[in-house]
């Protein structure tokens, strides 16, 4: 199983969104978002897995952004306000699973409620464990994402899931030229050995969030493919006229060029993702930075969910 860990950005939800109105991802994926802020896109997205009847768990404690403050301010101007409403409502089907960052304060809300067992809790705290112990002593949750860590492995019983960063964050796009291919993780390979129901990531986005956009030097584009031990390699394709922030379009048609050669000439399988890099590379299209970021997290997806298919 796994459980890719995405914020509630634009991009990140409209790339969950496109996989699963492609069918490029299936029963043993289950993406888990944070939310940033209460938006129709969010409620979109929510609303598509619930009518397709596939698991997606939002987090009810975000720890980023402004989505409580928004909602309560929300409810408070407009009590009919209908995004609030169809967040609640979505948030009551079946598929829709709540999912907890495990705090004190959090242990005694869960403590109380029916079905408790029916939650997936965040617990990468040291000091939360007992916190976790106390709620989850007989029924534990559907799933627990912890850290590689023998603590927390011999803390947590059934349902635990490997939860990491494997995404080398560099502080600027151009740094990624100094190692433009690298490891990324072989999670998926042992994850079930080592005791663990499933494995989780932040895809290529990476732990560190910054709601705030500026326009960067060099135009990185982050591609995951599989090696041939069955390895996640991640290649970084970085634009190279990277003296200043103009031309932005450029500097992408630069970066996919090396990305579409790279695919041509290692014979590496066609997701979706990389079939529209392709169609925009041969348009000569500038989708925006968002859009970059959003192929990049289909194809991840995408290529998990062929190997636990079986596809690869």
């Amino acid at each position: 199983m796994y459980l890719p860990y995405l914020r509630g950005r634009q991009f990140e939800l409209l790339a969950l969104r496109e996989l699963l109105e492609k069918k490029l991802i299936g029963n043993k994926i289950i993406p888990i978002i944070e939310p940033i802020k209460p938006t129709s896109t969010l409620v979109k997205t929510l609303k598509l897995y619930t009518v397709n009847k596939r698991n997606l768990a939002i987090i009810m404690n975000p720890k980023v952004g402004k989505f409580i403050s928004d909602l309560r301010k929300m409810q408070e101007d407009d009590k009919d306000n209908n995004i609030v409403k169809l967040l609640s409502d979505s948030m009551k089907k079946e598929n829709a699973i709540k999912a907890y960052i495990m705090t004190g304060k959090i242990s005694q809300k869960i403590k109380y409620k029916e079905g408790k067992n029916k939650f997936i809790i965040i617990n990468y705290d040291r000091d939360a464990i007992d916190y976790y112990l106390d709620v989850y002593s007989d029924v534990f949750p559907m799933f627990t994402l912890i850290p590689d860590d023998r603590i927390f492995k011999r803390s947590v019983g059934n349902g635990k899931v490997l939860f990491s960063d494997r995404y080398k964050k560099r502080e600027r796009n151009v740094d990624y030229i100094k190692e433009e291919d690298e490891f990324f993780s072989d999670d998926h390979l042992f994850f079930s050995e080592e005791g663990y129901k499933g494995f989780s990531d932040y895809s290529v986005v990476g732990q560190e969030f910054n709601d705030s956009g500026f326009a960067p030097l060099a135009v990185a584009i982050h591609i995951v493919y599989f090696d041939n031990k069955k390895n996640l390699r991640i290649r970084h394709f970085v634009s190279d006229s990277n003296e200043d922030i103009k031309d932005p379009a450029g500097k992408f048609g630069e970066a996919l060029r090396k990305l579409v050669l790279w695919v041509d000439d290692n014979n590496i399988p066609l997701t979706e993702a990389l079939k529209q890099f392709k169609e925009l590379y041969y348009t000569g299209k500038y989708p925006g930075l968002g859009t970059v970021k959003k192929l990049s997290i289909m194809h991840h997806i995408e290529l998990v969910n062929k190997y636990l298919e079986g596809e690869i």
